[in-house]
């Protein structure tokens, strides 16, 4: 695993121990009603539109995009649900992601969109930190506890979107409840992104759905910078994409997101 994806999993274990017990809950806080993004999904895929879960990200390895707080967090999430995404994504890691658990209450309460907690999931008690409607769960740091991590959200009302890199990664998804699979184009070891990862795995998702009466919805996730490539995940089986450092990179968050909504006249 690349040095700087270990790096963030020590701070991750710290940060958790510094949380110390939390009270477990069945379900979350009362008042808190979950938003379909399965439903979103193919609601814009019947209106043809671009499925796009639109990234609230101020850095990425390396490289640092914006500083965003609060209170601009939830105007980017504004723009991007205008501009027509059917999510929003919020990272909540705040060492080399520099994202906060603020951002995502300040996103949450700005928007009537479902939104994606972007985090390196590794302890139950994460599950208990904040409200979303959607969690990142990557198969590739859960392991064999993935079930679990996925019984656990599903428990708490919160659609898992339980992320694979590769063949070994994505069968082990395919053993869990959940519904929502991400692609990530980017090698967790060499932190390099290549489109082909959507083109190999997305097409032995829809096979194992066609022999089991199954249904998962298909993300496709990093190295989207054009409408092109959007279309190149599409065609090789993805229901939608999550797009981040490219929108975080323009100069209007919501002209750029709005152009890969529309996909240049792509139809379904």
């Amino acid at each position: 695993m690349h040095a700087s994806i270990l790096h963030i999993l020590n701070t991750t274990k710290t940060r958790i121990q510094a949380l110390g017990p939390q009270t477990s809950s069945e379900s979350q806080e009362m008042g808190f009603e979950k938003r379909d993004f399965i439903s979103a999904v193919a609601d814009a895929k019947a209106d043809g539109r671009v499925p796009v879960i639109a990234e609230v990200k101020p850095a990425s390895p390396g490289r640092t995009f914006r500083d965003i707080p609060p209170a601009t967090a939830a105007e980017l999430a504004w723009e991007m649900e205008e501009a027509g995404a059917v999510a929003v994504s919020v990272l909540t890691e705040p060492g080399v992601f520099r994202g906060s658990l603020e951002n995502l209450d300040s996103v949450r309460s700005k928007v009537c969109l479902p939104v994606l907690r972007k985090d390196f999931i590794i302890d139950r008690v994460q599950l208990e930190e904040a409200q979303s409607d959607l969690v990142l769960l990557i198969a590739g740091i859960l392991g064999e506890e993935l079930g679990t991590f996925v019984e656990l959200a599903l428990k708490k009302g919160v659609e898992p979107l339980v992320e694979v890199h590769n063949r070994k990664e994505l069968d082990l998804a395919l053993e869990t409840d959940a519904r929502v699979i991400g692609i990530n184009n980017r090698d967790l070891e060499t932190l390099k992104i290549n489109l082909e990862t959507t083109e190999e795995l997305a097409p032995i998702i829809r096979e194992c759905d066609l022999d089991h009466g199954t249904r998962h919805l298909i993300i496709s996730e990093s190295g989207m910078n054009s409408v092109q490539d959007v279309r190149r995940v599409i065609q090789a089986g993805a229901d939608a994409v999550l797009i981040g450092s490219a929108l975080m990179e323009s100069a209007s968050v919501f002209d750029k997101t709005k152009e890969f909504v529309q996909g240049a006249g792509w139809r379904y």
